[in-house]
């Protein structure tokens, strides 16, 4: 358990793969704080089987990704409860679906603001505390779609590309402090998020449901099969390790070969 002692703040974690990453952190030791959306029952029970599964402490936030202050008080109260935080993962993300020119500007502002301006927010609160461990650990979700794109997803490719970009800045900024600061890039991964894209995208190709998941989800992806969660999060925990201390600024894509090509 190389993480007993140290603690992680994971934003979208109630479900999907912020959760995947909670628990993968948890099995290491890790105290945790998990964020989100959902059932007040159901998010319990999975703060409780954290706790459990780490021996530490595990904390649940609902701190809405749109507003800074709470994001701000979210960190500094993972600091007050559990020290550090010495990881963060931001992985809060929303998606629509339509063309640009039928895109509503304000599900541009949502997408903008939970997917990629609440990863400058958390940085900006918690590399502080990272510096003054001289031990840090940031790790953000991005998307095969930080790399390429696709249409009617003008917003999700725009945030993703942006999270691309923060994360070589900071990494840069923070290369001498003990901190690393790398982005993970799934290609299609089974999560609510990719299930609840896939009526518009019905609407916007004129598709069955079928069609969507064989010809315009898996098509991508030359393994033809969906990433799994506990993927991506086994590869967020050794990017914790030691031995990935010289691993930062790094894109790393987890997408069955489709930015491959």
């Amino acid at each position: 358990m190389f993480l007993k002692g140290k603690s992680a703040v994971i934003t979208g974690s109630t479900s999907g793969i912020g959760l995947s990453i909670a628990k993968a952190f948890a099995a290491e030791g890790a105290a945790v704080v998990i964020n989100g959306f959902g059932d007040a029952a159901a998010i319990e029970q999975e703060r409780a089987g954290l706790a459990a599964l780490s021996g530490a402490q595990a904390l649940y936030d609902a701190a809405d990704m749109t507003k800074p202050d709470q994001i701000a008080a979210m960190i500094v109260r993972a600091h007050d409860t559990l020290g550090g935080p010495d990881i963060i993962v931001n992985n809060a993300g929303i998606q629509y679906v339509a063309p640009v020119d039928q895109f509503p500007t304000e599900k541009w502002d949502a997408i903008i603001a939970i997917n990629l301006t609440s990863a400058f927010h958390m940085m900006h609160a918690a590399v502080p505390y990272m510096r003054e461990k001289k031990w840090g650990r940031i790790i953000s979700t991005a998307s095969a779609h930080s790399l390429v794109a696709s249409p009617n997803k003008s917003a999700y490719v725009a945030a993703k590309h942006g999270i691309a970009g923060l994360t070589k800045t900071v990494a840069l900024e923070t290369a001498t402090a003990g901190i690393t600061v790398n982005c993970i890039s799934p290609g299609y991964v089974w999560t609510p998020l990719v299930e609840n894209q896939i009526p518009d995208t019905m609407k916007a190709r004129n598709m069955t449901r079928e069609q969507v998941v064989n010809d315009v989800l898996l098509d991508a992806q030359p393994t033809k099969q969906f990433v799994t969660p506990e993927q991506v999060a086994a590869l967020a925990v050794f990017l914790c390790r030691d031995e990935a201390s010289q691993i930062t600024g790094a894109n790393l894509s987890v997408d069955g070969g489709w930015t491959a090509a």
